[in-house]
């Protein structure tokens, strides 16, 4: 009895389906402009979005230079219905295209919100490429710029600090990727600080820099380490600066041991290579002295 009550509701709800698409279908292909447009705004109200989108993007073009309020609620609705479908890069375009068309419009300022919501949406997650979430912060700034006094504007605000976020986290990740590859390739030792200093011009109140701050000093120390000798001094003193910029910003930081062993060993470097280059200097001075108070055998003698 299960499986009979089973059978029928199944043959029931294919039926329906089948009888809906040739009921789509015929209106697709026989209904005229009119038709269509009530449809479209029916199929809408029922959160059907897809048979809406397939209606109102048929009828729109056709609207134009018609019924002006006909042609603008198809266009809104229509990049409605690819936003309702998670069609994002389509949304943005269209809303976009309908604020820049229908400027006067009631529904302008919405549109140019849900552009900028839209790009916002479309913005990947942050290991990825992030082009498009520099363009979403790019629309929401607009958008603020453009109505000041909006109630979109607090909601603007919190996107754009939410992406921005991405932003930050994308490079806390590109810095820490230098360091951890960086046994391999002494490169990447000082990429690894580059990419330190130019996130933390970029993000200077970021959660992430207080390791990373860390993890500069840690990385000059092993570029010094392994650097030739000529570069080495340098790159010692480099580690006290980054150590004592380091130290006096997160003077209870968990990473402050380890921290004073780089800064310390450092230290012990740059006393012998200064004490190298003492000796060098004396023995090229008493070299030349030499050279000077031992008259050559060639030189002819002054009478």
């Amino acid at each position: 009895m299960r499986n009979t009550l089973f059978g029928y509701t199944i043959l029931f709800l294919t039926t329906l389906v089948l009888g809906s698409c040739s009921k789509f279908s015929k209106l697709q292909k026989e209904g005229t402009l009119e038709q269509k447009y009530e449809a479209a705004l029916q199929y809408y109200k029922k959160a059907d979005y897809y048979h809406a989108g397939l209606l109102f993007e048929e009828i729109t073009p056709l609207l134009n230079g018609k019924d002006a309020r006909q042609a603008e609620l198809a266009q809104f609705y229509n990049a409605y219905c690819n936003f309702k479908q998670s069609n994002y890069n389509m949304s943005q375009f269209l809303f976009k295209n309908f604020y820049e068309t229908f400027q006067r419009s009631e529904y302008a300022q919405e549109a140019l919100y849900m552009h900028a919501y839209s790009l916002y949406k479309d913005s990947p997650n942050f290991n990825l490429d992030q082009a498009s979430t520099l363009t979403a912060i790019g629309a929401l700034q607009d958008f603020i710029n453009t109505y000041p006094e909006s109630a979109f504007r607090e909601e603007c605000t919190t996107l754009i600090l939410e992406l921005r976020d991405k932003l930050e986290k994308k490079a806390y990740e590109k810095a820490k990727l230098y360091y951890q590859t960086s046994e391999a390739n002494i490169a990447n030792f000082r990429s690894a600080v580059v990419t330190i200093n130019n996130y933390q011009k970029e993000f200077p109140d970021s959660k992430y820099n207080e390791e990373l701050s860390y993890l500069r000093v840690d990385a000059q120390y092993k570029l010094a380490k392994l650097s030739f000798s000529e570069k080495q001094k340098e790159r010692y003193q480099d580690v006290n600066k980054y150590y004592l910029a380091f130290i006096d910003k997160y003077p209870k930081s968990k990473y402050v041991r380890q921290a004073e062993r780089y800064f310390e060993n450092s230290q012990k470097e740059l006393t012998t290579i200064v004490a190298a280059e003492k000796a060098a200097k004396e023995a090229n001075t008493t070299s030349n002295t030499g050279k000077l108070s031992t008259p050559s055998s060639t030189t002819p003698q002054n009478k």
